[in-house]
């Protein structure tokens, strides 16, 4: 595939000087987006570079020292080894990174979210109201899943966005929110949710070739009714049909935490001999994907590919590898916005989608206090990738 390098054309004065504070569990994608910034700031050609306004703008690395360090009884605190007076400061922050370690008493723990989210605090308060402006990047919107109040219990999400606001941060800049209307609770403050369409479908083209994507041979799922938005947007922008299923559960006993699903009907056209491309927020335990994918191909679907922002996997990958041996997915496409296994990254059936260049975009443009809508909104983009492959494949 042609590398198409996008240059955007920033003409603004930055806010303040650039920071990034990734923390210890988005280290790695916190150094990926550094070097996209560093490389087009030094590329850039501005008359202003020298000016006091700009000071600071070009920089080996913008990533400023930052660490939480613990005591023995488990407790931590926030410390910024820099200067940050000024700053327009970025806090990049995964909250599903189980893969980092503390000691507590002697025994190893594993960190939380409720660990990160804690840790997220405590750099904030160390920033101490002296950075000029500051923006969390947390991809995966801790306590998302707790959005709404259905009995007597505690609305966690818009707790800890008022939290977060309350403390002097002023945008939150999230990645496919479980539910977008949990931005009602800091109604005077900047919420972003971005969908990574234009990763997946890159993604997608780039790892499988022979796509025909048209009506007759493609379809997109929407594996139940809260994803509608998600799958609406996908089908429109490719020009493709749609299809849902909703769960049907029996909400007279409770497993586990939640009603059991007992069925998943569907609705929509013909799927016979159609690539299915099943797109959800997230993969939890796969159970519910698997099970639709299963309905698809009992309805004769052809290829199965399954999208998801963040690929949890919480009860391994046994179940996908079986689903793959048995044919019944082809593909399954989650981004690196959350922690990811050696072993997930080594399967024959995973795909996955960097969304490094993407953050490292909207920090630029952000920056520069330059309106980010057209990252937001990728139609062009995803149909002229469409277009370049439809090219590729005419001219082998």
């Amino acid at each position: 595939m042609t590398k198409r390098e996008e240059k955007r054309n920033l003409e603004t004065i930055p806010v303040g000087s650039l920071g990034i504070i990734p923390l210890a569990g988005c280290k790695p994608l916190g150094e990926k987006v550094d070097y996209y910034l560093v490389k087009w700031r030094t590329e850039r050609e501005s008359e202003h570079k020298d000016s006091l306004a700009f000071s600071g703008y070009q920089r080996d690395s913008y990533i400023l020292e930052a660490t939480v360090p613990r005591f023995g009884s488990g407790e931590a605190k926030g410390v910024i080894k820099e200067s940050v007076r000024g700053s327009d400061l970025y806090l990049l922050v995964d909250v599903a990174n189980y893969s980092l370690t503390y000691s507590l008493c002697g025994h190893e723990n594993h960190m939380s979210p409720d660990d990160h989210y804690q840790d997220l605090k405590r750099i904030i308060a160390a920033v101490g109201g002296k950075a000029r402006r500051i923006t969390v990047i947390m991809p995966y919107l801790y306590e998302s899943r707790q959005h709404k109040r259905s009995a007597r219990e505690s609305l966690d999400c818009a707790l800890a966005l008022q939290e977060m606001v309350n403390m002097g941060v002023d945008n939150i800049i999230t990645f496919d929110a479980h539910d977008p209307r949990v931005q009602n609770a800091i109604p005077l403050n900047g919420f972003e949710t971005v969908q990574p369409a234009y990763q997946f479908i890159k993604g997608l083209l780039g790892h499988v070739k022979g796509l025909q994507i048209d009506n007759d041979h493609m379809m997109v799922i929407s594996p139940d009714e809260g994803g509608m938005t998600r799958a609406i947007y996908i089908a429109n922008v490719l020009g493709l049909d749609m299809g849902m299923f909703y769960k049907r559960r029996d909400y007279t006993r409770i497993v586990n935490g939640r009603n059991p699903i007992v069925a998943h009907e569907f609705l929509g056209s013909s799927i016979e001999g159609k690539d299915m491309i099943i797109i959800d927020d997230m993969i939890s335990s796969g159970e519910s994907v698997l099970e639709v994918a299963n309905a698809l191909k009992e309805r004769r679907a052809n290829r199965i590919f399954v999208f998801a922002t963040f690929g949890l996997f919480t009860a391994g990958l046994e179940g996908f590898d079986k689903a793959y041996k048995d044919g019944l997915i082809h593909r399954v496409l989650t981004t690196n916005l959350i922690y990811q296994t050696p072993e997930l990254l080594s399967r024959e059936w995973y795909i996955d989608c960097d969304m490094s260049k993407y953050i490292a975009y909207i920090i630029d443009t952000l920056n520069h206090d330059t309106s980010i809508s057209d990252l937001l909104n990728p139609v062009e983009r995803i149909q002229s990738a469409v277009a370049r492959y439809h090219e590729e494949d005419l001219e082998t």
